[in-house]
């Protein structure tokens, strides 16, 4: 990838954090992680953790709202699932042995065993479901480029630009918005669009990515790019 692609023509600029995202209708890929019912439902992995899974499901409108937009244009869009193989060969100890949830990695609940692959609490939440030509990548870590194809994906898909969406903020975005980073995309997170079950983490973690000019990307708030690309 050339780290300095030049601006193709009609370049949308998005009012945002630390200034302005040139954004390049085309090039920019909408990257949805984790919106799994494991995480935004009751009873699904969240839950077990203790947390307030509805924290989360508030990110699911503006998500979808982004999502619309970006299908009515047939810009490229990227699903990720937080998921594991169902003999959890790819799910270390350190990863499910961590802490005391009522449930654990891989131990079946209310909607099948927990972030297991083919299990129904393991989808998408129905109002953010993948239609066919989207990419859907299934992850086994926090970072989306970590033991995945997404890096061939987007470079089929011709993106140079990420605008990211999903949960939790501080944890699977933004290591991957991080990941991103260092392999040369421009990432911009949309707030409304990404929640974390501690909403002090994720005000935290926006002000870590905008922070220094911007040292891991832009942030802007749903109306922005909205208007931006309209």
């Amino acid at each position: 990838m050339s780290p300095c692609p030049r601006p193709l023509p009609g370049a949308r600029m998005i009012a945002g954090r630390p200034f302005p995202f040139r954004l390049e209708p085309g090039r920019a890929a909408l990257v949805i992680i984790d919106m799994q019912r494991d995480f935004i439902e009751p009873g699904g992995f969240g839950a077990s953790l203790g947390n307030d899974v509805s924290h989360l499901a508030a990110a699911v409108g503006p998500t979808r709202a982004l999502l619309d937009a970006w299908r009515t244009r047939a810009w490229p869009v990227v699903h990720t699932r937080e998921s594991h193989t169902p003999d959890l060969s790819d799910c270390p100890p350190a990863k499910r042995h961590r802490g005391c949830p009522k449930l654990r990695i891989g131990d079946p609940g209310p909607m099948g065993r927990l972030l297991v692959r083919g299990e129904p609490g393991c989808e998408i939440v129905p109002a953010l479901a993948p239609q066919p030509g989207e990419v859907v990548i299934d992850k086994p870590g926090k970072g989306a480029f970590f033991a995945t194809p997404l890096a061939d994906e987007l470079k089929r898909l011709g993106a140079t630009q990420l605008v990211f969406a999903g949960v939790t903020t501080e944890v699977c975005v933004q290591t991957t918005m991080r990941e991103a980073n260092d392999r040369g995309y421009d990432g911009l997170l949309v707030e409304e669009a990404t929640a974390s079950y501690f909403p002090a983490f994720k005000a935290a973690t926006i002000e870590m990515i905008v922070a220094q000019g911007g040292i891991v990307g832009w942030c802007a708030p749903l109306a922005a790019v909205l208007e931006g690309i309209a």
